[in-house]
């Protein structure tokens, strides 16, 4: 793959994210960064979250996954679909009736003072090391195809990355961020069909009836898997992808606080229900694509490497032609910028409001400032958490980023759960201490499951377990009166 052109196309693509950057931060407002001023379209923020929800751990991780569970991730992917319906009709109607900004506002209002900062602090936990994981992976694929060639050191590649996506975003915030998801978004879907047809072609493979007979007769194609020790089962997936959904999505800042950009509620649910919909056709169309990489690889006699996660990258970048190497690291930088831009704002707009509470202590004249103190700030802590995990992480990504989650945002399904659910109050100060042994507890579990229940392996579904936890520890704490 020619550096040059490929160092050509990503400045012009940056081109493009600055262009929207200065189209929408030309009339701002006080509250523009953190709400959009709540006057975004649903279906243009329904198209920008397909991409903000699949970053670049799908674009490489899902297609390459199919090599080891075929396509049991689409179970979960089922499952999303009962989460979403869950987000519209339960969560999302709260948002709005509260008419607020950080969501975690709400256990504040249910709670009190150490349950609102325990929900806060585990979200921008959970976020910062899933958004660094996704981006330190796009980070390593461009170190291959571009910078390694341009004798640049991933430390200094990994900083322009990071200070473009905070340049593009630090003045429009959420506004921008919904423009620039969308033209993300169809990069990335772009990408993933011109890789179909270009593979395709490879394979003399023309219409799209021969493209459905060639994956459904792959044996890598099987959707579902009935074993109930297994962790891939379909039903530990399907109530998994649910309980996923409700808190990677209606849990988390960083989704919810581009939904609470629509004008009115039923615009939001609009937006939910599209949304939902379109991401089942996308996942399915990667998982179809994982199949086809596999294909090629084994009718050109090239070994498929260790690590799934670098089985298209390899493909883009030595074997594939030029055009479909551009297109790959197209697809990639859209996959991975949708989600990181995002996660930046929604990392900010939550400190800001739940931890510096910006709206109460700081007058109009000084809130600008600081919230871009805090923008730099967390931009610089994302670029030490790749740099980590650079050193540290030696796991699919796909998997690293679900296992942490089901740990971090645990704490977090149990106490929206038992806000929404029951009319008890807690003994607030005592929370904090739960959040973190619950998920300790989880660990425990899951780590000897196979011998203490009887064969039993938990999957995703350790997230469920971690939320039980708290929910039961949370009623444990109730205040009797």
């Amino acid at each position: 793959m020619n550096p040059q052109l490929v160092f050509t196309v990503i400045s012009i693509y940056f081109g493009l994210l600055f262009f929207i950057s200065w189209f929408t931060s030309r009339k701002l407002t006080g509250d523009t960064f953190f709400t959009g001023d709540r006057n975004s379209h649903w279906f243009l923020v329904s198209f920008g979250m397909i991409g903000a929800s699949l970053s670049g751990v799908t674009f490489i991780s899902v297609p390459g996954e199919v090599g080891n569970s075929n396509f049991y991730y689409f179970q979960v992917v089922l499952g999303y679909t009962l989460g979403y319906l869950t987000i519209a009709k339960v969560l999302l109607p709260l948002y709005y009736r509260l008419n607020l900004v950080s969501i975690y506002t709400f256990l504040e209002n249910r709670f009190g003072f150490w349950s609102y900062k325990t929900g806060a602090f585990f979200f921008i936990i959970s976020r910062s090391f899933g958004s660094s994981l996704r981006l330190y992976l796009v980070a390593s694929v461009l170190q291959l195809v571009l910078f390694d060639a341009l004798g640049i050191p991933f430390w200094v590649s990994v900083l322009l990355t990071v200070v473009l996506i905070w340049l593009y975003t630090f003045r429009g915030g959420i506004k921008t961020v919904v423009w620039t998801d969308t033209l993300q978004t169809a990069f990335m879907l772009t990408a993933v069909l011109v890789t179909l047809v270009l593979i395709g072609k490879e394979l003399e493979i023309s219409s799209l009836g021969d493209y459905v007979n060639t994956i459904v007769k792959d044996q890598r194609s099987t959707l579902f898997n009935w074993d109930w020790k297994a962790g891939t089962n379909f039903f530990k997936q399907f109530v998994s992808g649910a309980f996923i959904t409700i808190v990677m999505t209606g849990l988390d800042q960083d989704m919810m606080q581009k939904n609470l950009t629509c004008r009115t509620l039923g615009d939001a649910q609009k937006n939910m229900f599209w949304f939902t919909g379109i991401l089942v056709v996308v996942n399915l169309l990667f998982l179809s694509l994982g199949v086809m990489l596999y294909l090629y690889a084994e009718t050109k006699g090239i070994p498929i490497p260790e690590r799934s996660d670098s089985l298209f990258p390899l493909l883009a970048s030595t074997y594939f032609s030029p055009i479909a190497g551009i297109i790959f690291v197209l697809g990639i930088i859209a996959a991975a910028y949708s989600s990181v831009d995002s996660t930046l704002t929604a990392l900010t707009t939550s400190f800001c409001f739940d931890f510096l509470q910006i709206d109460r202590n700081y007058p109009v004249e000084k809130r600008v400032a600081i919230r871009k103190q805090v923008h730099i700030g967390f931009t610089a802590f994302l670029y030490i958490l790749i740099l980590a995990f650079y050193w540290l992480n030696d796991q699919s990504v796909i998997n690293s980023v679900f296992i942490l989650a089901g740990y971090t945002y645990g704490p977090l399904l149990g106490l929206f759960g038992f806000g929404l659910f029951t009319s008890f109050q807690v003994k607030d100060v005592w929370v904090p201490g739960l959040a973190i042994l619950a998920p300790s507890l989880t660990f425990l579990i899951a780590s000897n499951s196979q011998e203490w229940l009887w064969g039993y392996t938990f999957g995703f579904e350790a997230l469920i377990l971690n939320g039980a936890l708290m929910f039961t520890g949370l009623y444990l704490l109730r205040k009797k009166d």
